[in-house]
C-alpha cells in the first residue's frame, strides 16, 4: 500500500503500554464488582464476562497480529473495524460500566456523577440521532476521502480515528439499547426508525467500498474488506437487534399487565 507503518513486527513500548491499560481495566472492572458486592446483590458473572470479552476484542485491534496486519491489509482492518467499533463497544455495553461504577461510589459521589451524566453534551452525544451521525458518517468520512490513507501517515490521526470509533460505536449503541442509566430516554419506534436509517446508511457504505476502494488500497482487498463490512456488521447487528425487540417486548408487556390492573 505504500504506507510508512506506525507499527512493526515486535512489540514496541507503545504496545506494552497498551496491554497495561487493558489489563487494568478488567481489574479496575473486577475491583468495582468487589465494592459492589458488599453493598447490593451479586453483581451479574455474565456482564463481568462480557466486559473481559469486550475490552479483549477492542485490545487486539490496536496491539497483537490482527493490529499489525491491519495496516498492510485492508480486509484485515476491516476485521479491526469490526471489533473496535461494533463488537467491542455492544460487549462492554452489556457489561454496564456506568452501573457498576456508580454502585461502587458512595451515595453522595454517585449523584453527583450522576447529575454529571445529565449535563447537556452527554444528553446530545447520547441521543440516537447525534450518536448516529457520529458513527455512521464518520466511516463514511474515513472510507470516502483520503484519510483513510492519511491516517496510516500520522500517529497522531490514526490514534484519534480509532479513539473516534470505538467511542462513536459506543454512544450509538447505548442510544439503542438501555443497559445504563442514560441522561433521556427516547422511544422504541423512533429508536428503531434511526436504527433502520444508520443499519442501511451502512450498508451502503460496504457496498461502496467494494466498488470504489479506499486510496491505496487494491481491488482485491476492498472486495473482501466491502464484504466483511456488510455481512460482519449484518453479523453483530442482529444481536443488537435481537437484544432491542426483546427490550421492546418487555416495556409492552410491563404496559399491558399494568393496564390489566387499573382496569380490574
Amino acid at each position: 500500500m505504500g504506507h510508512n507503518h506506525i507499527h512493526s513486527a515486535s512489540y514496541s513500548l507503545s504496545d506494552y503500554f497498551l496491554i497495561t491499560f487493558f489489563v487494568c481495566m478488567v481489574i479496575l472492572y473486577i475491583i468495582g464488582v468487589r465494592l459492589s458486592n458488599r453493598m447490593y446483590k451479586k453483581w451479574s458473572t455474565l456482564r463481568t464476562l462480557s466486559w473481559v470479552v469486550g475490552i479483549l476484542f477492542v485490545s487486539l485491534t490496536v496491539v497483537g497480529p490482527v493490529a499489525d496486519r491491519a495496516h498492510v491489509d485492508f480486509s484485515m482492518h476491516m476485521l479491526a473495524h469490526l471489533f473496535l467499533g461494533m463488537l467491542g463497544p455492544l460487549l462492554i455495553a452489556l457489561s454496564a460500566p456506568m452501573t457498576l461504577f456508580l454502585r461502587a461510589l458512595s451515595v453522595k459521589s454517585a449523584r453527583r456523577c450522576t447529575k454529571m451524566l445529565k449535563n447537556n453534551f452527554f444528553r446530545i452525544v447520547s441521543h440516537p440521532l447525534p450518536a448516529s451521525i457520529l458513527n455512521i458518517g464518520g466511516l463514511w468520512l474515513l472510507y470516502t476521502t483520503d484519510l483513510y490513507a492519511q491516517m496510516h501517515e500520522n500517529l497522531y490521526l490514526y490514534i484519534f480515528i480509532h479513539i473516534h470509533v470505538f467511542l462513536a460505536g459506543y454512544l450509538f449503541t447505548i442510544s439503542i439499547i438501555y443497559i445504563d442509566p442514560v441522561a433521556h430516554r427516547t422511544s422504541f419506534l423512533y429508536r428503531s426508525i434511526i436504527f433502520i436509517i444508520a443499519l442501511g446508511a451502512h450498508g451502503i457504505l460496504s457496498k461502496y467500498i467494494y466498488a470504489h476502494p479506499p486510496q491505496g488500497v487494491p481491488s482485491s482487498q476492498a472486495e473482501i474488506g466491502g464484504m466483511l463490512m456488510y455481512y460482519g456488521g449484518d453479523g453483530i447487528d442482529l444481536f443488537l437487534i435481537i437484544i432491542f425487540c426483546y427490550q421492546w417486548f418487555k416495556s409492552t408487556h410491563k404496559t399491558d399487565a399494568s393496564n390489566a390492573v387499573l382496569h380490574s
